[in-house]
């Protein structure tokens, strides 16, 4: 027999969500092979069984929460012929003969009370004892009827019925008749209210903004797209001329390239600057390594990697750890101007918006040129004015004069 065991995931990270399990009980698991993917704060993590044989039982259920060193599954030796009964039949074996109840199910059953004979995820069990709330109460979401954490959590935040008035058809309200959906939130998603919260609390936050005309930028692109393809067979975007507009002016503004440290201002000696990517778990923010060391086709190549990784969801802790700077893209959405939130412990992200056709002044002549809003927010507790402007104004400068920031990269 061999234990499952949650591994060491970060330095950071104790703790994980059993986001899908990839056996079940009476499935076949070759040694190596993924048996679990857990959810993480940052990214998924898929768990291997360490020995080949027949999975025995689980011990958490899908949306659990389970620490590291946590035993979460069994493997034992056989072949795999006989696969447990479904949940509904194991309730009513258990029920009526809870001494001959197989043990394929991660559940405790019994039949001493209504509550008893529920079937229900240890977690669910857990955190129902703590609010007091009685498992038979509960009306799960698993089609099945088991009890997980997420109903017993709705359960206890649904409000408590009134015996003030009788209830009549007119005045119901309740998540069954379809007005409302209630979806709880995914721990990664739960993560990035919390620090996204906690940057707004912590950091003295300012934006400057300020317009990119884009023209010279995108004549040169359309020129040198079809040969840059050609001869590094990546495409050439945006992305790698504002990355190493950002990497100049960062060396520029030193401060800008810092974080906090008690009492110390850290300023970073190296180039790591995160490109926020969205899937559909959330936002996340890979990093480009060493960008200043980085020509443009390099850059594209590895930016498009982290992007086809962050929609696989198959980055790595390391993918996303120590950048030093962020840039963000909403104008990928139709943005024209928002107000990016601080990465993490930096003190500078740059948010670039939709490029727009819009009248602008160029000598005594009014001409339609493809404008581009851009916003610098800033941790004013390190960063001051002048420095953020003169930061922005210099990204500015050198997207308007791209083949001198191509020349010098």
């Amino acid at each position: 027999m061999a234990d499952i065991i949650v591994p060491e995931l970060a330095e950071s990270i104790t703790e994980g969500t059993i986001a899908q399990w990839l056996k079940q009980p009476g499935d076949t698991v070759e040694k190596g092979e993924f048996i679990v993917e857990l959810e993480t704060d940052k990214v998924n993590v898929e768990v291997i069984s360490e020995e080949a044989g027949v999975v025995s039982e689980l011990l958490a259920a899908e949306g659990d929460t389970v620490q590291v060193g946590q035993i979460i599954a069994r493997v034992g030796a056989g072949s795999g012929s006989a696969a447990p009964a479904p949940v509904a039949e194991t309730k009513a074996a258990e029920a009526s003969t809870p001494a001959e109840a197989p043990k394929t199910v991660p559940v405790a059953v019994e039949t001493t009370s209504e509550q008893d004979r529920t079937i229900a995820s240890p977690a669910a069990r857990k955190l129902a004892r703590e609010k007091g709330i009685n498992l038979s109460e509960i009306s799960p979401v698993d089609p099945m009827g088991r009890v997980r954490v997420q109903d017993v959590s709705a359960h206890s935040t649904a409000p408590a019925p009134t015996k003030a008035a009788p209830t009549t058809a007119a005045t119901a309200t309740s998540e069954d008749d379809g007005r409302f959906t209630r979806e709880k939130m995914s721990r990664r998603r739960q993560t990035i209210a919390s620090r996204l919260l906690e940057v707004r609390q912590s950091t003295a936050m300012l934006t400057t903004f300020n317009e990119i005309d884009m023209t010279n930028v995108m004549a040169l692109r359309s020129r040198k797209k079809d040969k840059f393809f050609d001869d590094h067979d990546v495409r050439l975007g945006f992305m790698s001329f504002f990355t190493k507009a950002v990497v100049a002016a960062l060396k520029k503004y030193p401060y800008v390239n810092s974080q906090i440290d008690g009492d110390y201002i850290v300023k970073n000696n190296f180039f790591d600057i995160g490109i926020a990517v969205s899937t559909e778990g959330g936002l996340v923010v890979p990093i480009v390594r060493d960008a200043d060391r980085k020509n443009f086709a390099e850059i594209e190549d590895n930016i498009g990697q982290l992007a086809k990784k962050a929609r696989d969801n198959k980055l790595a802790l390391s993918d996303m750890s120590g950048g030093s700077f962020t840039i963000t893209n909403g104008g990928v959405f139709g943005s024209l101007l928002s107000t990016p939130i601080l990465n993490g412990t930096q003190v500078g992200i740059l948010g670039m918006h939709t490029i727009q056709k819009r009248p602008i002044a160029v000598g005594e002549e009014i001409q339609i040129r493809p404008m581009m809003y851009v916003a610098l927010s800033y941790d004013h507790r390190v960063i001051d004015g002048k420095d953020s402007v003169g930061f922005l104004k210099m990204v500015k400068e050198l997207l308007e004069s791209p083949e001198d920031l191509m020349l010098n990269s």
